[in-house]
């Protein structure tokens, strides 16, 4: 029997079990028990991707997690951890002859042993393999076959983003400058963009899309995600879905209206005032001819020969989640009242009727809780690597 599973497939590790550094801008707090941990029992992720599983030490605390029962390996790929299926992950940035900039991808593998070979892989062709992102020496091709020869998926992350992505700096127009479009599995979108706004781009409407966190700490795990309907959550079955195989697929993709993203807006990289056109403008508060692109404006740049949405395959809906840190006057100590209440995030955001959510929060709260699952808040754009806002009166832009 086919079931609907809440999944978020980019979860950085902060620390490692010793201390030491992962991802360097993660936080402290992001180790991997901690993680798990958030995932299972507060936010209610089912499928949870770790995309700094290449770390030895990483790799050796799954090992010895495995021995100790606490956690087990599927049968159809994926380490089990309580109520959640982790799939081994890995963010590696690209960076060879055919890129104009640098772009990040993640990939996946059914089992542990898997990543170890894939680690070892790159181990030999990166300068530091105990840090997340890291670039590695060796060509896109080569890199897309080396992941479908172990068995995993390839997925180029946060593609729209100013920094570090395939359309960002990435490529001039088309993937198929960099990779090899047969392997890839499916596109991730990133904070500043949404199903909509890919419509521009005409060569992604063969890859299903994916929203998922990017979390730096562990309060960001699922402010973005996706449901999807499988048997159970394993990755032979994540894999099925993304081909929607025998009813499989991705049933709603749940992430941040744009607006809220860091890169919605183009900006003055010196002032980050917002700059409408970004090619010959001149900043009208500090005079710098500087910017960073938005989102916006990369992807109207790119579906210049865009098609109607109509002649589009049907895709599952997109739907604007404002995460709960993002909802007006939430304060920590009325946050873990309603956790306490109700369990986890993701019944407080999709499940809970507001009669319930009135004997755990103020009027006010609740208000907004029930607007932003209506779709009906409003918000101030973001842009140049600051975080929109939720507006409490009409959005300006």
């Amino acid at each position: 029997m086919l079931n609907t599973y809440y999944a978020d497939l980019h979860v950085h590790i902060g620390r490692s079990r010793s201390g030491k550094p992962v991802k360097i801008t993660g936080a402290k707090s992001l180790t991997l028990s901690a993680i798990l941990d958030m995932a299972s029992a507060v936010k209610g992720i089912d499928l949870l991707g770790i995309i700094d599983c290449h770390v030895p030490e990483v790799i050796q605390e799954l090992e010895e997690m495995l021995e100790s029962g606490v956690m087990a390996e599927h049968e159809e790929g994926g380490l089990w951890y309580e109520k959640v299926c982790l799939l081994p992950g890995s963010e590696i940035e690209i960076y060879d002859e055919n890129c104009n900039g640098p772009i990040h991808v993640l990939v996946f593998f059914p089992t542990l042993e898997k990543m170890k070979q894939f680690s070892f892989y790159m181990a030999g062709r990166m300068k530091n393999i105990t840090l997340s992102s890291q670039r590695i020496y060796e060509s896109a091709h080569n890199l897309q076959r080396k992941t479908k020869e172990l068995g995993g998926l390839f997925i180029p992350a946060h593609v729209f983003t100013p920094h570090k992505s395939l359309y960002g700096k990435g490529v001039n127009a088309s993937l198929s400058e960099v990779f090899l479009p047969d392997l890839i599995d499916a596109i991730e979108l990133g904070l500043s963009s949404d199903t909509s706004m890919a419509f521009a781009v005409e060569e992604l409407m063969s890859y299903p899309f994916l929203s998922n966190s990017d979390a730096h700490s562990l309060e960001k795990i699922g402010r973005e995600y996706q449901t999807i309907r499988m048997e159970k959550p394993t990755f032979l079955e994540f894999k099925q879905a993304l081909k929607e195989e025998q009813g499989r697929g991705i049933t709603a993709n749940y992430g941040l209206n744009p607006r809220l993203g860091k890169y919605y807006e183009t900006t003055c990289a010196k002032c980050s005032a917002f700059i409408e056109e970004e090619k010959g403008t001149v900043c009208k508060q500090c005079g710098s001819s500087s910017t960073i692109r938005g989102v916006k404006n990369r992807i109207n740049e790119l579906g210049k020969c865009a098609m109607h949405q109509s002649d589009h395959k049907e895709r599952p809906p997109y739907i604007h989640q404002v995460p709960l840190e993002f909802i007006p006057a939430l304060g920590p100590k009325t946050l873990q009242k309603l956790r306490d209440h109700f369990g986890t995030d993701m019944a407080i955001l999709h499940e809970v009727e507001e009669k319930d959510l009135m004997e755990a929060a103020p009027q006010t709260i609740v208000h907004h809780i029930l607007r932003a699952r209506e779709g009906k808040l409003s918000f101030q754009s973001g842009g140049g690597g600051k975080y929109g806002k939720v507006a409490s009166g009409k959005s300006s832009r």
